[in-house]
């Protein structure tokens, strides 16, 4: 757990762990049936203060749809399954660098993940908006931290290092396509040594993701939060994902609904574009109606399907 020097601040990161902890348990009550993933253990990401300090004050807080915002402590929840089989999924779910859809992406990814064999780490990464030195930074950092936390793990939950993949929604995308990458930042928006070594990726699963902050696809709460409302051209083509896309990108998953009014669904068709221009193995499914945030499919829609079309990219991934 977190330990800063002093006894009153370890004891105040810890008050907050145990606060986060009861929040979690309260989103997972809703949860059909019994399972050992509804009680994650909780791993705070940086042994002090993260890296540039800042952050918001007062708790965490969720909004009505369980979505989490006024995140003081970025951490990995892990959800074990009862019968693990060495592969893991980092989950990064959406908000727009707002908020993190805890109850409607990360949680039920998790269970959907656990009830496969998978161990899940579900990352609530800080939000650029909520006072952090880091700004946009601070979820890159803290995803890419989280990789390192997995490897450093992996002979504790018996992990497969060739194993690992990430599962990202919305702005979750956004940054696992990012952290896919291993773009840390450049000139002033460097993320600096994070410390530790990377788990290596076997691919990325991106859903309904924001990829590109380039006009005229410049309208998301994902471009706001991390470049602003009217920035440099340079600076949103910074923060596009396709720009950090190269040689040793790994396999990509790729769903969107054709009627996406959040994410342009241009987003993962250009994706999947890019991928496939330098080589990299793509399995990229339109969606004809879903619209934005369907999480893990709605019963008796057509967003129902993609969790099956995933199941057969994770088992060719041998990850099943």
């Amino acid at each position: 757990m977190s330990r800063d020097r002093s006894t009153g601040t370890w004891m105040h990161r810890r008050t907050m762990l145990v606060s986060s902890f009861a929040g979690s348990l309260s989103l997972l009550g809703g949860c059909h049936g019994p399972s050992r993933s509804q009680s994650p253990d909780q791993i705070a990401l940086w042994p002090d203060t993260p890296p540039g300090g800042g952050g918001p004050g007062g708790v965490e807080q969720f909004t009505a749809t369980g979505a989490l915002y006024n995140i003081r402590e970025p951490r990995l929840e892990i959800f074990r399954p009862e019968r693990p089989n060495g592969s893991a999924v980092l989950v990064a779910a959406g908000g727009g660098y707002q908020r993190i859809g805890m109850r409607r992406e990360a949680y039920p990814a998790a269970r959907w993940l656990t009830a496969r064999g998978i161990t899940a780490f579900v990352l609530v990464y800080r939000l650029p908006g909520e006072g952090w030195a880091e700004g946009p930074l601070a979820p890159l950092q803290d995803a890419r931290r989280a990789l390192t936390l997995i490897r450093h793990r992996a002979s504790i939950e018996n992990l497969d290092l060739k194993r690992i993949t990430l599962l990202g929604f919305s702005a979750g995308g956004h940054l696992m396509g990012m952290t896919a990458t291993n773009w840390a930042g450049a000139g002033p928006f460097s993320a600096g040594r994070v410390e530790g070594e990377l788990a290596p990726l076997a691919g990325a699963a991106l859903i309904y993701p924001v990829i590109t902050l380039e006009k005229p696809y410049d309208h998301t709460a994902t471009h706001r939060d991390l470049v602003g409302s009217n920035p440099d051209p340079s600076l949103a083509r910074l923060w596009s994902v396709q720009s950090h896309v190269a040689s040793g990108y790994p396999p990509v998953f790729l769903t969107q609904a054709d009627n996406d009014r959040i994410a342009n669904p241009y987003n993962a068709a250009l994706m999947a574009r890019t991928c496939e221009a330098i080589g990299t193995d793509v399995d990229y499914h339109r969606l004809p109606t879903g619209g934005h945030g369907f999480g893990m499919g709605e019963p008796d829609r057509v967003t129902s399907e993609w969790p099956n079309w995933y199941q057969a990219w994770l088992a060719k991934r041998g990850m099943l």
